[in-house]
């Protein structure tokens, strides 16, 4: 009971984070000649709200030059990279079949520490990314949104995929700004401090990019409910979010907190049914058990 309302913001930010694929659905499919656009201002909204939210809870520290070349990194791959294939993929593939290729986050984490940090490929791990890979493959051949294209489908769903991957790609180099050790001029940076000056560096990245879509379609013309899903986007799913994740993991640990990512895809089926009239069916149930046991598996390979 100490650590009610901490659970009941942990429910949210599962739920926000679910809906956040519905809310890139509408954005991606109603600005369509303007996707990196729309991720701009989901940023540009998000990154001040953010540093201010770190002047008020821990402070501004301006990074070092040795940090600010990871900031470059990490902001390459969490935000620009990370944020152009989500808006891609969500313009070809359904919310609720996103929601699920996006939890092979962790799998892509765990394979990428093999081959880049050495880490060991025990049984257990090789049976996790067997088992994400199966419900991947699952999803790909017998999803029910067949209202959609198939070949557009799998389009979007390899897009996510690779956000995934470059999602996967940027919490290595995280852990490594972490793990920095004490010098006269750098050292380790806190979660909140990457994450607020990554997604400031990622804003940048996506600049000209979004500007070359004006340039190239005209102003685009954003409609109510665009404009409300790329403010969920930046305000609930990226900033209350994070940071009411963060407090999780301060005060019940990383491993409690992250069991409610297991609800995310969850949301994502329900908002996208709810909202965009999406189908159910026993394949997304069965991806998702496959997928969240593959998941479960690597995990518990890592802590071994």
């Amino acid at each position: 009971m100490n650590h009610l309302g901490l659970h009941v913001k942990l429910w949210l930010v599962a739920a926000f984070w679910g809906v956040a694929w519905t809310a890139g659905r509408v954005v991606a499919t109603e600005m369509n000649d303007w996707p990196v656009f729309g991720a701009w201002l989901r940023y540009l909204i998000a990154v001040p709200t953010f540093l201010v939210w770190l002047k008020v809870s821990e402070g501004w520290s301006i990074p070092t030059w040795p940090q600010w070349r990871r900031l470059f990194w990490i902001g390459a791959f969490s935000t620009f990279l990370y944020q152009v294939l989500f808006m891609y993929g969500m313009g070809w593939t359904a919310a609720g079949d996103a929601s699920l290729v996006i939890t092979l986050n962790p799998l892509f984490t765990s394979t990428l520490a093999v081959l880049v940090l050495g880490h060991a490929m025990t049984k257990e791990l090789a049976g996790g990314v067997t088992l994400g890979l199966m419900g991947i493959v699952v999803l790909f051949v017998a999803s029910p949104n067949v209202d959609l294209p198939v070949a557009e489908r799998w389009l979007g769903n390899a897009f996510i995929a690779a956000s995934a991957l470059a999602w996967a790609t940027a919490s290595l180099l995280m852990r490594r700004a972490m793990d920095v050790e004490e010098t006269e001029n750098d050292g380790p940076m806190s979660p909140l401090h990457i994450t607020v000056w990554s997604s400031a560096v990622g804003l940048l990245f996506l600049t000209p990019w979004s500007g070359f879509e004006v340039a190239n379609n005209g102003w685009p013309v954003v409609d109510l409910w665009s404009l409300v899903s790329i403010v969920f986007l930046a305000l609930l799913s990226t900033v209350v979010a994070y940071v009411w994740f963060a407090e999780g993991v301060k005060r019940i640990g990383p491993s409690r907190t992250s069991t409610y990512i297991y609800l995310v895809p969850v949301f994502g089926i329900l908002s996208g049914y709810l909202l965009l009239g999406e189908q159910l069916g026993w394949s997304l149930v069965l991806a998702l058990v496959l997928i969240l046991s593959g998941v479960s598996l690597a995990q518990r390979a890592t802590k071994a």
